[in-house]
């Protein structure tokens, strides 16, 4: 082999886990997602109501939109002073998921290609569980979740309960 060929080779290799994420194969979550040290300020506001999401999560269009409106952050008042507000933006800008140009940008992680496509095996009762509640959940299946960290090998799906039986008529 050529020292041309191995050094592509190995450019290729090296780029692999940039972009996975967003752009679709996160089944080996060893090389994905992408996880950018979350700052602080991050971790502390944004975590604070939610798991603090990885940025490549969502594309850089996205995450400008959700910042933009922080005053209206799905039904909240999410408004943060203009420093924090612009430390989270840089992060997230610089960190968000690649591979989703050309198509309508969600402003929610569960409305993302690759979030329906990695979680399309969940039966509608789990994800309506007590112990799950919604797909924003991440952490209710998703044992690293808080840190950023999403490998299958950690994954523990909670059992959906089974359907109670309706009241009947009372005496």
């Amino acid at each position: 082999m050529n020292r041309e060929w191995i050094a592509a080779a190995l450019s290729c290799a090296m780029m692999l886990p940039f972009g996975a994420f967003a752009a679709g194969d996160d089944d080996d979550n060893e090389r994905s997602p992408r996880r950018a040290p979350m700052p602080a300020i991050y971790i502390e506001e944004c975590g604070g109501c939610h798991v603090p999401y990885p940025a490549s999560g969502l594309p850089a269009v996205s995450w400008d939109a959700l910042m933009a409106g922080l005053d209206r952050h799905f039904g909240s008042d999410a408004s943060l002073a203009p420093q924090d507000a612009g430390t989270i933006r840089r992060w997230l800008r610089t960190n968000a998921g690649r591979g989703t140009a050309n198509r309508a940008e969600p402003l929610r992680i569960t409305r993302a290609a690759w979030f329906v496509r990695e979680h399309d095996e969940i039966p509608v009762a789990t994800w309506r569980s007590p112990a799950v509640k919604s797909a924003a959940n991440c952490a209710a299946c998703h044992r690293g979740a808080e840190r950023g960290a999403f490998s299958e090998h950690d994954v523990r799906i909670p059992r959906a309960s089974p359907p109670r039986p309706a009241a009947g008529p009372t005496r």
